[in-house]
């Protein structure tokens, strides 16, 4: 294998140069195919001949053993495009991930976006983890970035564009929890009491707009997810078993009402059929007749795709409702009961698992009727209810024994 080495900027001739000029070696490391012409490899930057030499010698190494990797210029910010699309194009991957994929590699761009991908070392993709911590990011959130990281780098590694990820060894960055926190359950996410839940329902069926009323008493006593229940379609409600059942759930980031999807939903454990209350199945059923009314009234405008939770207005009528428009309406609702405005439909979902908990239904069951494979809020929310059961359980106990 050919090769040279060199010596560049020497003024003093010296053997042992005293000017401090480095040494850099030049090998041939094969033919490019497309072209036909020899290829070379150039390195500079050693201070004694010996260090080059050993350098050279090892890269020799590399292109006999076939590990060689010719390490490119191509930015982070041009290659994580290039990723993008092949992670879009080359895997069952929903539009809604893609989305979620392409978030977080914004949140990388700041740091790296104008860096040689070749050039990003592990210390700065730690530290750009670290710094993204201190900014106030969640450590779902940071997570979520690194999966992108790790998984943008793995590629670049299968297309040789580097030798090593530099995300490979970092760790994630942690905030240490203090006591005050863990006691005042900061984990243990909002949602309705029971004589909450019941003025709420109360001010939807009283002060509620078109459907209110159904929509959030399904939501309530199911416990699913707003997208999910508004993909719903008819044949998903069973009035005779009394069953709902989710096979998808709506995506729309957009909010632009026929720009819909409906995709499978979060995880295989969230295709379920759940179980409901004959109040529930009543207030469907009326929903139904009503919107059937509907449907006749303009059988020639209506977009009929079985929607259960259809749009009843001039505009798009039939179209599968938005979760935005759930959520503006839950806030209205609120506001009217005098209840904690910040709560959201996923809120419902929260207070649907503390209910639950109340009632003495297992972790195992609730978590199967919410589709959920593994959930540490849904635990944080069972073990806060039940913590309370139990000392209730004591003081009762207590009482009882006082009185004898």
């Amino acid at each position: 294998m050919k090769g040279y080495f060199r010596r560049r900027g020497c003024k003093c001739g010296k053997k042992k140069c005293t000017c401090g000029a480095k040494w850099s070696f030049t090998i041939d490391i094969g033919i490019d195919p497309a072209t036909g012409e020899r290829k070379q490899k150039t390195k500079s930057g050693f201070a004694t001949k010996a260090e080059a030499e050993a350098a050279a010698a090892a890269l020799i190494l590399e292109i006999q053993d076939g590990t060689y990797v010719s390490e490119t210029n191509i930015l982070f910010k041009d290659f994580a495009q290039e990723w993008l699309s092949f992670y879009k194009n080359t895997g069952n991957v929903k539009i809604s991930t893609v989305r979620v994929r392409q978030h977080e590699l914004d949140k990388l761009m700041p740091y790296f976006a104008n860096l040689k991908i070749k050039d990003i070392t592990s210390k700065m993709y730690q530290l750009a983890l670290i710094d993204l911590k201190e900014q106030g990011f969640a450590s779902n959130t940071i997570s979520g970035i690194h999966t992108t990281g790790q998984m943008l780098f793995r590629k670049a590694i299968e297309f040789n564009l580097i030798k090593t990820s530099p995300a490979q060894f970092a760790k994630l960055p942690r905030t240490q929890i203090t006591v005050e926190e863990i006691e005042q359950n900061k984990d243990v996410p909002k949602y309705l009491e029971k004589d909450e839940l019941r003025r709420f329902l109360k001010t939807a069926k009283e002060k509620g707009l078109d459907r209110d009323y159904v929509i959030f008493l399904t939501l309530a006593y199911s416990g699913i997810r707003a997208g999910e229940l508004c993909a719903l379609k008819w044949p998903d409600i069973n009035f005779d078993e009394g069953t709902i059942s989710i096979t998808k759930t709506l995506y729309n980031p957009s909010n632009v009402v026929p720009d819909y999807n409906l995709l499978t939903p979060k995880t295989k454990k969230s295709i379920r059929k759940i179980e409901m209350d004959q109040t529930v199945m009543d207030e469907l059923a009326r929903h139904k007749t009503q919107q059937n009314t509907l449907k006749m009234k303009y059988r020639d405008t209506y977009y009929d795709k079985n929607f259960v939770f259809a749009k009843s207005g001039d505009n798009h009528r039939g179209y599968p409702e938005l979760v935005k428009t759930i959520e503006i309406r839950m806030k209205r609702l609120l506001k009217l009961a005098g209840l904690n405005e910040k709560l959201t439909p996923h809120s419902l979902r929260h207070t649907h698992t503390s209910l639950l908990a109340e009632a003495g239904v297992g972790l195992v069951e609730i978590m199967d009727r919410l589709g959920h494979a593994d959930d540490q809020t849904t635990k944080n929310i069972y073990l806060h209810v039940t913590k309370s059961m139990k000392k209730e359980a004591s003081q009762k106990f207590s009482e009882l024994m006082r009185s004898l």
